[in-house]
């Protein structure tokens, strides 16, 4: 029996890569037109994070959350489990993610978006939203393909992930590391999915975790109060 430090990432995946791009093709065609809903949606949340109403928090983290929700049952259950025994387990992790939002997003108003030009965690936060909102499902999508082919956040894991991340650490205080938990463990699982895959996407993912990592770690480590001068 060979050593386990022989084996690579493509020796654990359970399904061709063929079979997975076939299973999100399916369900991109089964749920048209909700990416064009899922398109308002992140244009919506990318306004939110960067107004001054009081509700920008509130309404940001309930849309988040029923993305989370919505990828739980409708993606992970309904059709990944299908071809990775682990799928449900990640429906778990991901209801979970769209219970902490709506309760401590939407319903405590705690994860409210600073939009203080002179910080930079809140800059680089803000830029790691956009990108999971608007440039990731143009870098996954096929050559040519059509918005019903974009993996956009709120349909799919991955943007969802890494637009979570950055929304919550654009929060004021400190980052709220129960909030970035399942998405930065998605980003860890994914970017090893997707290596075993031979697919670029993964540096995407690993990137996208790494950099939410030093940016809650920058968060955590700024004294309260230290940036009201740049008000």
């Amino acid at each position: 029996m060979p050593e386990w430090w022989t084996y690579a990432p493509g020796d654990f995946l359970m399904y061709a890569p063929r079979v997975y791009d076939r299973l999100v093709d399916a369900y991109q065609r089964e749920i048209w037109p909700a990416q064009l809903a899922a398109l308002a949606l992140a244009v919506a949340v990318a306004a939110l994070a960067r107004s001054r109403v009081a509700w920008r928090g509130r309404a940001a983290a309930a849309t988040l959350a029923a993305g989370w929700a919505w990828i739980a049952w409708a993606f992970l259950a309904q059709r990944y489990a299908t071809i990775n025994w682990a799928a449900p387990y990640f429906a778990y992790a991901f209801a979970a993610q769209a219970a902490l939002l709506l309760v401590v997003g939407a319903l405590r108003g705690r994860l409210v978006p600073d939009v203080r030009t002179g910080d930079g965690v809140a800059r680089g936060a803000y830029a790691l939203l956009l990108f999971a909102l608007f440039v990731q499902p143009a870098l996954g999508a096929a050559p040519g393909g059509s918005v019903a082919a974009m993996p956009l956040a709120g349909l799919l894991p991955d943007p969802t992930a890494v637009a979570t991340l950055g929304f919550v650490l654009t929060a004021n205080g400190r980052a709220r590391w129960t909030l970035l938990a399942v998405p930065l463990l998605w980003c860890a699982a994914s970017g090893v999915l997707l290596l075993a895959q031979e697919s670029w996407l993964a540096v995407v993912m690993l990137g996208a975790g790494a950099l939410a990592l030093g940016l809650g770690a920058a968060k955590r480590g700024t004294p309260p109060g230290a940036g009201s001068a740049l008000r």
